[in-house]
C-alpha cells in the first residue's frame, strides 16, 4: 500500500463515517464493501473503500435494507423513491415544528417592540421543547418522585440492570400513555406460538412484507419475531410499551428489527422499547428522533439521558447493555421484589 494515501483502521473509518465497526464489518459480510488488508493481514480502509462505506450509510439513514442497498448500488435506483418519500415527510414534520417555533418568537419580539411586558414564564413557554405528553408519581421502588415525559419521540429505549425497577416504570407508562399499550413476555408462551393471524388480513400481509424486508437483512423467522411483529404491525396510534423486545430474537434478528423501525417515519406511533441488547440499542447508530429513559440500579428517578457521549447518565446507560450472547446469559432471570405495598 502506498505510503502517500491514508489508511484507516476499522475503528478509525467507523468512527469518522459515524457508524459501528460492527456495521462495517456486515457492510463486508454482505460483499457491499471490501477493506484492504496490511501485511500483518488487518483490516484497512482507504480512499476508495471510505467513500463506498460512506455510500451505504448514506443509504441506511434514508432506511433501506442491505439487500436494497445492494441493489441501488448496483444501479436499480427504483429502492428510492419510498426511502426519499419518508425522508420528506420527515423533513416536513420538521419544518412544521419549526415554523411554529418561529411564529412565536416573532409574536414575542413583536410585544416586546409595542412595548408589553414579557413574563419570564412566556420566555419558559417559548423555549420549552413542547408541552408535557405525560406526568404521574413514580410507583414502587421509587419514593413517588414526580417523573414527566416530553415529547414523544418514534423509539424511546428504556435501559437498566435487573432490579432496578424498568419493568415496573414501562407498565405506568403505558397505562399513563394516550391509548397506550404494554406488550409484555407472555407473547413468547401461547402467544408466540399461535398461527399467524387470520381475523385481520391486513396485519397479515403486513407481517408477511415485515418478514420478507427482515429476512434481506439476515433476519430469521421464528416464533418470538411473528409474535412479536403481530404487536408491532396491528393498527393503532398509542404508544406501545415493549417488553425486552430482544427476547427471542438472534442478533442479526435483532439488529435487522430496529433498522426496520428505525425507517418508520416521524408520524408513525410512539414505541418504548425495553433493551439491554446492543445489538437493538447500538449507541453508535443512534439518529435522530430516537431517545432513551435510564433506570439507575440505586433507584433513583429514572432519568432522560441523551444520546451521546458526555452526555449525563450515558456511560451507565451503556454499562448496561451487552452483545445478545452475553444477554441470553440471563435469559429469563427477574430480580426477586416484594409485593408493591
Amino acid at each position: 500500500m502506498s505510503g502517500s494515501v491514508q489508511f484507516l483502521s476499522p475503528s478509525e473509518a467507523a468512527r469518522r463515517l459515524g457508524v459501528s465497526t460492527k456495521a462495517l464489518r456486515l457492510y463486508e459480510e454482505r460483499g457491499l464493501v471490501t477493506p484492504m488488508r496490511t501485511g500483518a493481514g488487518w483490516r484497512a480502509y482507504g480512499p476508495e473503500q471510505m467513500a463506498r462505506a460512506g455510500e451505504i450509510a448514506t443509504l441506511r439513514t434514508l432506511g433501506l435494507s442491505l439487500a436494497q442497498v445492494g441493489r441501488v448500488l448496483g444501479g436499480d435506483a427504483r429502492e428510492l423513491e419510498p426511502a426519499l418519500a419518508a425522508h420528506q415527510a420527515s423533513l416536513e414534520a420538521q419544518g412544521v415544528h419549526l415554523t411554529r417555533t418561529i411564529e412565536r418568537v416573532r409574536a414575542a419580539r413583536a410585544q416586546l417592540a409595542a412595548g408589553r411586558d414579557l413574563a419570564v414564564a412566556d420566555l419558559t413557554a417559548l423555549l420549552a421543547p413542547s408541552a408535557t405528553n405525560v406526568a404521574f408519581d413514580l410507583p414502587w421502588p421509587w419514593g413517588g418522585e414526580r417523573f414527566e415525559l416530553h415529547d414523544l419521540h418514534p423509539l424511546t429505549f428504556i435501559v437498566g440492570p435487573l432490579g432496578s425497577g424498568k419493568t415496573r416504570l414501562a407498565m405506568r407508562l403505558a397505562q399513563e400513555l394516550p391509548g397506550g399499550r404494554f406488550v409484555g413476555l407472555e407473547r413468547l408462551g401461547g402467544g408466540a406460538a399461535r398461527e399467524r393471524p387470520a381475523a385481520d388480513p391486513g396485519l397479515s400481509t403486513r407481517i408477511e412484507a415485515a418478514l420478507a424486508w427482515l429476512a434481506e437483512d439476515d433476519g430469521v423467522e421464528s416464533p418470538a419475531l411473528v409474535a412479536l411483529l403481530t404487536e408491532l404491525e396491528s393498527d393503532g396510534e398509542g404508544a406501545l410499551v415493549v417488553d425486552m423486545v430482544e427476547d427471542g430474537l438472534d442478533e442479526a434478528t435483532q439488529a435487522a428489527l430496529i433498522a426496520r423501525l428505525r425507517r418508520r417515519g416521524p408520524r408513525a406511533r410512539p414505541l418504548f422499547l425495553m433493551t439491554r441488547s446492543n445489538a437493538i440499542l447500538d449507541l453508535a447508530a443512534v439518529g435522530a428522533g430516537e431517545a432513551a429513559i435510564f433506570c439507575p440500579p440505586n433507584h433513583s428517578p429514572p432519568m432522560h439521558v441523551a444520546l451521546h457521549p458526555g452526555a449525563p447518565g450515558y456511560e451507565a446507560l451503556a454499562m448496561c447493555l451487552a452483545p445478545p450472547q452475553v444477554r441470553a446469559r440471563t435469559q429469563g432471570m427477574i430480580a426477586w421484589r416484594p409485593d408493591a405495598a
